[in-house]
């Protein structure tokens, strides 16, 4: 999925993409999901670990005869949360909610 830019890891990368992104809240952003889907949707939330809260959400329908071409065609699907997983699997990282024992 690439709706913004993406950073990895935790630091002063996160904090811009963080401060970029509030720039988007309230208006409409296009998601473009693994496996060719897209939608555009109004960014209402999100979280630190970049998951995205979409409403109002329209889905682009691809040509049945070509589904390479995507048409203008939409429909109405409304409500998304849209979860980030890495491509290459998953690995455990810290809880980003919980405040720092140390």
């Amino acid at each position: 999925m690439s709706a913004l830019p993406t950073t990895t890891g935790h630091g002063s990368k996160d904090n811009k993409f963080m401060t970029e992104i509030k720039k988007f809240m309230n208006q409409k952003i296009r998601v473009k999901f693994d496996g060719g889907r897209e939608v555009v949707g109004n960014l209402i939330g999100h979280d630190a670990l970049f998951n995205l809260v979409l409403d109002k959400t329209e889905e682009y329908i691809r040509d049945p005869n070509d589904c390479l071409i995507l048409t203008e065609k939409t429909r109405n699907i409304g409500l998304v949360v849209a979860l980030i997983t890495p491509v290459d699997g998953t690995q455990e990282i810290s809880n980003p909610f919980m405040e720092d024992q140390n």
